[in-house]
């Protein structure tokens, strides 16, 4: 993967609901090892951009390429954490065992979990400072542990992409240092964050690179290259 400088590359993508239009003509490159925020307001198509690159979504036309791969042939590098409102969280099994999942990526379909992919496990656990909760049921957390354990199952994952959609909503300003201090360690092992956010006032604290969305990508670059307000205003100016 060495010498792709785009992480993600998409191309004329439109996708859609049932016939209606979400996304049109998406043109997008991302750069590899940045913190990037996707930024919109509601309805702008962001989350429907994550599952179209991760292939969750057909997309009506276009094309997406990972490292100028297809994601079939680098699925093992990208992990993905949903938005904490769309899981079911009900479901009887530890906050161990759901960050132990996240070896599955690296493991045959008759290959169980080893003691290595336990340590893993339990590291990434600690990485999100949930040690103590490894034996808790994850419905017995609270908001803010149960996105830590998320996350922390993706680092399990020990990928190289990670994509996150809204990990910020909804968790304690606790859980919110912990997982941008973990961003920024990510990045620094040269690894690629990309995240659907919606704080702007934290954009510059947190992130270097954003794509502004709003059915189609009104901007994208560095923070340090871009007039930010004229961006953002490009996608959440008023309707006149």
């Amino acid at each position: 993967m060495e010498g792709i400088s785009s992480v993600i590359h998409v191309e004329d993508l439109t996708m859609a609901y049932r016939e209606t239009p979400v996304l049109w003509d998406i043109d997008l490159d991302i750069p590899a090892c940045v913190r990037c925020a996707i930024v919109g307001p509601n309805g702008a198509g962001k989350s429907t951009l994550l599952r179209g690159i991760l292939g969750l979504l057909t997309p009506v036309s276009g094309a997406v390429a990972l490292w100028g791969k297809p994601l079939a042939a680098v699925h093992k590098q990208i992990a993905y954490v949903p938005q904490r409102s769309s899981v079911h969280w009900d479901f009887p099994t530890t906050a161990f065992d759901v960050v132990l999942m996240g070896r599955y990526a690296h493991l045959g379909l008759m290959r169980r979990p080893g003691k290595e992919d336990r340590r893993l496990a339990m590291e990434a656990l600690g990485e999100m400072k949930m040690t103590d909760f490894a034996e808790r049921q994850i419905s017995e957390l609270s908001g803010g542990q149960q996105q830590r354990v998320f996350i922390a199952r993706a680092l399990a994952q020990d990928a190289q992409l990670y994509i996150m959609d809204e990990p910020l909503a909804g968790v304690d300003e606790t859980t919110e240092r912990i997982i941008m201090d973990k961003f920024m360690a990510l990045q620094k092992e040269n690894r690629t964050v990309i995240a659907v956010h919606h704080d702007l006032s934290t954009l510059d604290a947190y992130f270097d690179y954003i794509v502004v969305l709003n059915r189609t990508v009104k901007a994208n670059g560095y923070l340090t290259q871009l007039d930010k307000e004229a961006a953002l205003a490009l996608a959440y100016r008023p309707k006149e």
